[in-house]
């Protein structure tokens, strides 16, 4: 599967969970985007849906505000502690989609997941909000596996 991964404020390209979803067998677009532009970030990722035509599009944090900001073409979207509040994204995603989030997130609230628009499927997992322990990971491919 073709996915396009959205990295949060904080990460960089080619962090764990795009070398765990590499290692399941996807090939995996995972473009730098800006820290402090997030229209730009959004521009970018938007040239990788109209060129690279991803099945799946996976934004974690930040990342998933950047995806919320998308026109998907149809391809399917997990979110990961998306921070759609602090970049005042309007919170409806497409039906089917799939939100991982840690309950005990102390950067973006499990609450504001709660609050997403469009009856997406909310995934309890994960140590912290990072998303990189084997619950998290776990949770993560199997979220792929099922979109």
């Amino acid at each position: 599967m073709k996915i396009l991964f959205l990295h949060g404020l904080e990460s960089m390209p080619g962090g764990d969970k795009v070398v765990y979803l590499e290692g399941l067998g996807h090939t995996v677009l995972n473009p730098h985007l800006p820290r402090n532009d997030f229209d730009l970030s959004v521009q970018i990722a938007q040239e990788e849906i109209d060129m690279g035509s991803p099945d799946l599009v996976i934004g974690s944090s930040r990342g998933g505000a950047v995806a919320m900001s998308l026109d998907l073409k149809g391809a399917r979207l997990i979110l990961i502690a998306p921070a759609w509040k602090d970049y005042d994204v309007p919170s409806q995603v497409p039906p089917g989609t799939k939100v991982l989030h840690c309950t005990a997130d102390d950067i973006v609230h499990y609450e504001d997941s709660e609050l997403i628009q469009g009856d997406p499927s909310l995934i309890p997992c994960g140590d912290n909000h990072r998303m990189s322990d084997n619950d998290a990971l776990e949770a993560l491919g199997d979220a792929v596996g099922s979109a």
